[in-house]
């Protein structure tokens, strides 16, 4: 699901680092990856149309999606559970951190530039994968601290929080074998 990084020649260790750079939207759709046991699903900024007296014009239909397999289902599973672990990330971020949810395992991962130019967190559940970003639009740096666990991330746990109220609980359901 990544479109930026096209010249292998550019990139080497340091990728994993942060060494290229990534849209926001393609690194949301590459969670949703791991979010749906390894299986990409291209993005669809409309699912559905609606006219003012709530008749459907259009809608996109699960089985209109050309879905496609990427990556093992059991590493996609093995991603979500360490990333949805609170405890281990509890030592750094605290165990009610902005990306804590009590009621529900969720997935999450932050990420900050240098100088704090940039701050993302990225999150999901089996069935809602989102990011967040925050930073400036000429590229200077925001204020010390502003890393992506403490100015994205509570963006980002207020949207989920939000979105997943009517949902019930999901878990990560393990692959077999």
């Amino acid at each position: 699901g990544i479109t930026t990084l096209n010249d292998r020649n550019r990139y080497g260790l340091s990728l994993v680092l942060g060494g290229g750079e990534v849209k926001l939207l393609d690194l949301t759709t590459a969670y949703g990856v791991f979010a749906d046991q390894g299986t990409l699903a291209p993005t669809n900024p409309i699912l559905k149309v609606v006219d003012s007296k709530g008749k459907v014009l259009e809608e996109v239909k699960d089985d209109q999606i050309e879905k496609k397999q990427v990556l093992d289902p059991q590493i996609a599973y093995e991603i979500s559970s360490i990333l949805s672990d609170n405890n281990a990330r509890s030592f750094v971020f605290g165990s009610r951190s902005a990306l804590y949810f009590g009621d529900r395992p969720v997935a999450v991962k932050t990420g900050t530039t240098s100088e704090y130019r940039d701050a993302w967190t990225v999150g999901y559940t089996p069935s809602l994968v989102t990011g967040v970003w925050v930073g400036n639009n000429d590229n200077s740096p925001m204020a010390a601290g502003a890393a992506g666990a403490m100015a994205a991330a509570p963006i980002w746990h207020d949207y989920m929080a939000k979105a997943l109220t009517d949902s019930p609980a999901e878990e990560f359901t393990a692959p077999s074998g």
